[in-house]
Formats: C-alpha cells, structure tokens, sequence
C-alpha cells in the first residue's frame, strides 16, 4: 500500500499560497531537475485538495501559467477528492469526488483507491486535519526564493500540538530549492 504525503511548495516566509489562493509567485521557484516532477507525479494515485483552491484554481485558470494550472503542472492524471461541505454543487464535475466528511474517511478511501500509488494532500488546512489524526506519512517540500508576506500559512494550528519531522530524502538536483522529504517522529516508533 502507497503512502499518505502532504506535499507543498512555499515561500521562505512559510505560505503554500498567496492572499486569495494566489499561485503566481510559484514563477519564482528554482526548476526542478530532469524528470522529479514526472517522477514524483508518477507515484501518486490519489490526491486529496480543499474546496477554496479548487474554486481558487477555477477562477484563476486563464491567469496561472502552465505550471500552477494543473497537479504537477499536468504531468498527473488520477482522481481527485475535494473536501466540502457543499459536495452537491460539484456534481456536475467528473474529474473529481466531492466529499463531506472527517478526515479520515476520505483518507481511508483513498488509501484504498490509490492501491500501492500513493496519496496526496495538497492543503494546508486538510493536512492539519490529518496531522491531528496522525494520517500523514511523509512531507515534500520545496522552497521559492519569494516572501509572500500574506496568504495561506503552511501550518497554522493555534492551540495545537507540536509535530517533530525527520529527514528522509533530498532530492538530487534540488537542493537550490531545498527540496526534501520528511516523515513524522512519533514518540515510541523506531525509525531505523
């Protein structure tokens, strides 16, 4: 069975989007090497995204340039669920599963669905929903030399528990725009 990451890029100022869902600085970020976009597309068999940057991304779709208007700048093809709690204004919409529900069903679903690909989350806030259920596997970051100075904030758990990441992975060519992976330390678990 694949695993459940949360993958992102963000500004050195800690936001995955601009005020209103805004992606256009995403043209400041360093080009991955060679083949890691298709590589990293290639594994992932179900991605799971917020209502917000679904319709962000509607709005913006003759504004985003070829990069940021699809998953993986369209080098990836699957099914896509949207977290909302109004399922029923996507129904018209065959390229995504509109889902009113807690975290972990949609997560459960997925898991299932995407067999041994992995799934992938691409919201700050449904990530943190997973993070408090201690659903996510791993984290992808990569990082554009921008401050956004506002936006939508990686992690904003006001309240919440402190979550500790070990590094697992960087990936060879990307170093300029620190891309990594990291799994969670959860206390008790070897990770050897």
């Amino acid at each position: 069975m694949g695993k459940v990451a949360w993958g992102f890029t963000c500004s050195i100022d800690g936001f995955i989007a601009g005020p209103g869902h805004d992606m256009s600085w995403l043209s400041a970020s360093e080009p991955n090497p060679d083949g890691l976009t298709q590589q990293l597309a290639d594994a992932v068999g179900v991605i799971i995204s917020g209502r917000r940057g679904y319709d962000a991304a509607l709005a913006q779709r003759g504004e985003r340039d070829e990069m940021t208007a699809e998953a993986y700048g369209g080098a990836w093809t699957g099914t896509e669920f949207i977290l909302t709690h109004r399922p029923e204004e996507l129904v018209g919409d065959p390229a995504v599963t509109a889902l009113d529900c807690d975290i972990v069903e949609p997560v459960r679903r997925a898991r299932e669905l995407a067999g041994d690909k992995d799934v992938q989350i691409i919201s700050a806030d449904i990530a943190r929903q997973a993070l408090e259920h201690d659903l996510i596997d791993e984290m992808q970051v990569f990082v554009a030399p921008v401050f956004l100075g506002d936006g939508i904030r990686i992690f904003d758990g006001p309240g919440g528990r402190r979550h500790d990441w070990e590094l697992v992975e960087m990936y060879e060519g990307a170093e300029r725009s620190f891309g990594r992976t990291y799994r969670p330390k959860r206390s008790g678990l070897s990770t050897s």
